[in-house]
């Protein structure tokens, strides 16, 4: 299947990433079905993103006519079987293996045989979901960051049962929604990115937790000294805590290595309900409206 077949987009999960992607396929001229089993989180989601696209407009990055032109090519809907005419599916639910697993052969079931099904994890790698699937030549990870709205690099990994056509083709749509594509042709946690980054994040949180500087400090060094754009904290509370958490988890389930497990820190926060941005307060503290940015 070439990048012509793919005439409807579908994204699972409407939270902060899973929102974004749908409105980036949007902008792009796709209509997009955005799912979620959360009512809660679908009305979220389109506060969420209204408020992200009316800050766009009044920079001038687009018209009110190309945001209300986008709005009106997503669906929000809590049923999955309003899939059933997706040619690609984005999976961006919880980081937790089993739960993935369940929603594929779901969507083995529902989507059209030619649909390309793809995971937005870049922790949980494909051949870990795709024989769930009659299609795993079909299945591969197409993975954006977050802010996915503003972020232009998504990582494409292709499996071992990936045929070389999902993988082209996964590129192209990349390409197609004004995004940089990068192909990683075998398969590793974390991919390119988040491989690197986590060394950081590691040693951050060791500088942290053994009390040699505040995580205000910590991010101030990252960004006055090494130039990134935001400091390992700060980033942390913008993707969640939470998703810190179950990555690591994931990764210590599969190595049964100590070292794997979330740091202690992470994880009294997760336990605490902080969990960044999203909840008011993480490291840091946000107003109820810097909560929902």
């Amino acid at each position: 299947m070439g990048i012509e077949s793919i005439k409807n987009v579908a994204v699972i999960g409407a939270g902060t990433m899973g929102s974004q992607i749908a409105m980036v396929c949007s902008l792009a001229g796709y209509p997009v079905t955005l799912q979620d089993v959360s009512a809660e989180s679908l009305e979220k989601a389109k506060q969420f993103l209204g408020i992200q696209m009316e800050k766009r407009v009044k920079k001038g990055r687009f018209t009110a006519e190309a945001v209300e032109a986008a709005f009106s090519r997503i669906t929000f809907t809590a049923s999955l079987h309003e899939l059933k005419e997706a040619d690609l599916v984005i999976e961006a639910i919880v980081e937790k293996l089993d739960v993935k697993r369940e929603l594929f052969k779901k969507l083995d079931e529902i989507t059209p045989p030619h649909a390309i099904l793809a995971t937005n994890s870049s922790t949980i790698v494909s051949s870990k979901i795709a024989d769930v699937t009659v299609r795993p030549e079909k299945v591969c990870n197409i993975h954006f960051f977050n802010p996915a709205l503003v972020m232009e690099l998504v990582e494409v990994v292709k499996g071992p049962h990936t045929s070389v056509e999902t993988a082209q083709t996964s590129m192209d749509f990349v390409k197609k929604i004004n995004k940089l594509p990068v192909l990683l042709n075998k398969e590793i946690s974390g991919f390119i990115a988040n491989r690197i980054l986590g060394k950081l994040m590691d040693e951050a949180v060791y500088l942290l937790e053994n009390g040699y500087a505040s995580h205000e400090e910590i991010d101030l060094v990252c960004t006055k000294a090494l130039n990134h754009p935001i400091g390992p904290f700060a980033l942390m509370d913008l993707t969640g805590i939470d998703v810190n958490y179950f990555v690591r988890m994931q990764r210590y389930e599969e190595s049964g290595n100590e070292r794997d497990k979330p740091a202690r820190i992470v994880q009294e926060k997760v336990e605490n309900g902080e969990l960044g941005r999203k909840t008011g307060k993480g490291f840091y503290t946000y107003d109820q409206k810097a909560a929902v940015k």
